[in-house]
């Protein structure tokens, strides 16, 4: 029986050193499913994207473009290059560009950076708005826009300059926050002279 056990030991051995070295290195080694404490490289990333919202009806919502959309699981943030959003949600279709944008986890919040420009298309009663500014709060299934900046709006009778303002696209309210001033000129009076 000795024998037998001094025969079968160094095979005993090999195979417990051997099974230690694998626990110690599956140890040592960094989890590859989960990211490193700190890392902030993007899971995804896509070039030329589209992306629609829904109604409940089926009817595009909202439609929101980019040259690359690049996704960070850290936060599950959503970083656009040139992103171009496109609102039919009210009466007007509203259209915003800027160079870079960020989207929240879940999309409810986009925020437009650097460039920003928000065109709202005429109508039978309005002429074309534009506002531009360099940073843009957007908030789509609410339909409303705030930024803390400077601002420019212009239409075909109005040019209004303010730090600050708070738009709703469905109501069509403009609060300006602080340091407006404006001018108008009524196309009626134009005519008259």
């Amino acid at each position: 029986m000795m024998t037998r056990l001094t025969q079968f030991f160094p095979l005993l051995l090999l195979t417990v050193l051997a099974g230690l070295t694998f626990w110690f290195d599956q140890a040592i080694q960094p989890d590859a499913a989960a990211p490193e404490p700190g890392r902030m490289d993007p899971d995804y990333i896509v070039e030329n994207v589209t992306a629609h919202r829904m109604d409940t009806e089926g009817r595009i919502k909202h439609t929101l473009r980019a040259q690359r959309l690049t996704h960070y699981p850290h936060d599950d943030s959503t970083h656009l290059v040139e992103p171009h959003f496109t609102s039919n949600a009210s009466r007007t279709p509203m259209t915003i560009t800027s160079r870079t944008a960020r989207v929240s986890s879940g999309g409810e919040h986009v925020y437009f950076e650097t460039d920003v420009r928000a065109v709202r298309a005429a109508d039978a009663k309005r002429s074309e708005m534009i506002m531009e500014t360099s940073f843009l709060h957007v908030t789509p299934d609410e339909n409303t826009a705030r930024t803390d900046r400077p601002v420019t709006i212009t239409d075909a009778n109005t040019v209004a300059h303010a730090i600050g303002l708070e738009l709703n696209s469905e109501t069509r309210v403009v609060k300006f926050l602080s340091r407006f001033r404006g001018t108008y000129h009524d196309p009626d009076r134009a005519q008259a002279r």
